[in-house]
């Protein structure tokens, strides 16, 4: 049941959803900001539309009349006498994320650590209210808080006019997908 892809050294540094981009259609990339909590660095993750949708339900504290997907597993692990401590993002591998839960009993004793997607986590740790934290060297590697706006274009990239025949055009660098 134990996962883990985190070495134990790693500095972990907290962190929190800044936005979330929900579009109309579930076939466009949806995509989840999520920046440094007492810093500037920041990234985007693509995620998928339900749990882009689930992150928007929990934050706008939208109610469904049956318990979807998260909501579930966050009551089963409530009605098992455990409870999600924490997420940890904890490597990118070729494009790729990797996030752990960990889970403790009651006792705070901690019972569980388990692989997980980062949508996924993050949807988790916001309906549970617990902190949600990154490797340092994932953030040094995905950082954008440099650009103005990480997050590209529905349309797609904007259309540079072309400077001279000599230089082929410059493509702006691409998000990392989630899954």
């Amino acid at each position: 049941m134990n996962e883990s892809h985190e070495e134990e050294d790693q500095v972990m540094v907290e962190i929190e959803l800044g936005r979330i981009v929900l579009r109309d259609h579930s076939s466009i990339p949806q995509y989840i900001y999520l920046r440094e909590k007492n810093g500037e660095r920041s990234f985007p993750i693509v995620i998928g539309f339900p749990e882009a949708s689930e992150i928007q339900r929990v934050i706008t504290r939208t109610a469904t009349e049956r318990p979807l997907t998260h909501e579930l597993l966050h009551n089963a692990l409530n009605t098992l006498g455990a409870h999600l401590a924490r997420v940890d993002i904890v490597d990118i591998r070729q494009n790729t994320y990797f996030a752990q839960l960990f889970l403790e009993n009651e006792a705070g004793e901690a019972i569980a650590t388990l692989d997980a997607r980062p949508s996924d986590s993050v949807a988790l740790a916001l309906r549970a209210g617990c902190p949600i934290r990154v490797a340092e060297s994932v953030l040094e590697q995905v950082r954008t808080d440099e650009a103005n706006d990480p997050l590209p274009n529905p349309e797609g990239p904007p259309k540079e006019p072309p400077s001279s025949e000599d230089e082929p055009p410059q493509t702006p660098p691409q998000m990392p997908p989630e899954f």
